[in-house]
């Protein structure tokens, strides 16, 4: 059975992001061969920052080990990015410096960027250009991107405009793609060549 963990990337409390981390896991729960949907909100469980230790003043309320056996213990991830001044937000950097170290190698991810405009393509540009190098993350060719994330995607329906149907449908079929990719990309971590040992670093 497959175990998926939605990242929602955003800093803030209660957040769009979130939001939408969550109609993925929903989405995610109704699938039967999905055992366990979690959401890693970097809001309420921030990282400690990389290479930073409690001598400088790091004092994390998240067990980095539990959390990185969880993170290892997945097949897929949904990567869930606000933009923000046309970036990726620093905790979200974050969260890949701290897991380069095999967790999510060779796993596939679906990208999926929220823009409270009619913005989200620079998140997309951007860590699929730089956060896969040492964690060997493989980011489907597929990726979604929320535009007027407030209007869209709510529970309540009276709040919702006319793109909100067919970005669910969207939403689905890549949920849908991701499951395939979950299960093709299991044949190649079991495959005699996997190995982050030998070339521990990306080029």
């Amino acid at each position: 059975m497959k175990q998926i963990v939605v990242v929602s990337g955003s800093h803030r409390l209660g957040s769009q992001s979130l939001k939408v981390s969550k109609v993925f896991r929903a989405s995610l729960m109704e699938r039967g061969s999905v055992s366990d949907v979690s959401i890693l909100d970097l809001a309420s469980k921030p990282l400690p920052l990389w290479g930073m230790d409690e001598a400088q003043g790091q004092i994390s309320q998240v067990d980095l080990t539990e959390l990185k056996n969880k993170i290892a213990a997945a097949s897929g991830f949904v990567i869930v990015c606000p933009e923000w001044h046309g970036m990726v937000p620093a905790a979200l950097k974050n969260f890949f410096l701290h897991f380069s170290g095999g967790e999510l190698a060779h796993k596939p991810a679906l990208l999926t960027s929220v823009s409270s405009s009619i913005g989200g393509a620079y998140p997309i540009s951007e860590l699929r250009a730089s956060s896969y190098k040492n964690s060997r993350i493989c980011y489907l060719p597929e990726h979604l991107i929320v535009r007027n994330v407030e209007s869209v995607l709510n529970e309540n329906s009276a709040l919702n405009n006319g793109n909100h149907n067919l970005l669910m449908e969207r939403l689905v079929f890549c949920v849908d793609l991701l499951i395939e990719y979950v299960d093709a990309f299991e044949r190649i971590r079991n495959a005699e060549i996997f190995s982050t040992k030998r070339f521990k670093n990306g080029m």
